[in-house]
């Protein structure tokens, strides 16, 4: 990564105190910081800023970060530091199971946090969040499940959507067949390939000029499919 490439970090925490800290103590990364005082300005600050990683105080006072993370996971992969004041191990396996990729107990050390921040940056990339994408003649807005080619409006089923969201949150990049099958229809399903085909089709032939020749939804043989 280059060092004049500057990171995103949006503070989702109620404490002015905290936000305070970490500002002070991130200043000398160079990180470029926004700040959110709770969840839902939060969600609409990862929408204006796009953010390169979150950190997401657990205990917000309009909704939970579980929540918050939850809602994130539905459109971006984008790396997230849960904070927490709770070590209970049940906790930790429900963040991590809804996506979180780190976790700090309240109190931490700056550096500790530091460390984190890169790790989770060099294991996810330099991605951010934004819950537009756009290819040519093809926009979708996960947002507001909104998908337009040439400037119309296109009617997905509630799968259909699922799987090209799928697609988005990680553009670019071969997903493969059972790890769509798992996210979508669950584990039982993943040796069922004849869903993702049936489906594909169906996506090519409402989002693709030339279904046949397909432009977007790029099919990589024996392994799975990508978003391009």
């Amino acid at each position: 990564m280059s060092k004049k490439e500057v990171i995103r970090i949006l503070i989702i925490d109620d404490e002015k105190s905290i936000r305070d800290t970490l500002k002070l103590g991130l200043k000398s990364e160079e990180y470029k910081i926004e700040e959110a005082i709770n969840g839902n300005i939060g969600l609409e600050k990862v929408k204006s800023c796009h953010p390169n990683l979150i950190i997401l105080d657990l205990g917000l006072p309009d909704k939970s970060g579980l929540e918050i993370l939850r809602e994130l996971r539905t459109w971006t992969n984008i790396p997230v530091i849960i904070l927490t004041v709770t070590d209970d191990e049940l906790t930790k396996v429900k963040l991590l199971d809804a996506g979180a990729d780190d976790f700090l107990t309240k109190p931490f050390g700056i550096s500790e946090l530091s460390a984190r921040i890169r790790v989770a940056i060099r294991h996810g990339g330099k991605i951010e969040a934004t819950p537009i994408f756009e290819s040519g003649d093809l926009k979708i807005d996960l947002n507001n499940r909104l998908v337009i080619v040439s400037g119309v409006e296109i009617k997905l089923t509630k799968t259909e959507f699922e799987l090209l969201q799928r697609l988005v949150r990680e553009a670019g990049k071969i997903i493969p067949q059972a790890k769509l099958l798992k996210e979508i229809w669950g584990s039982i399903a993943q040796e069922e390939t004849h869903y993702l085909r049936i489906y594909i089709k169906q996506l090519r032939k409402k989002i693709e000029k030339n279904p046949s020749e397909p432009i977007h939804i790029i099919t990589e043989p024996g392994v799975g499919y990508r978003l391009i």
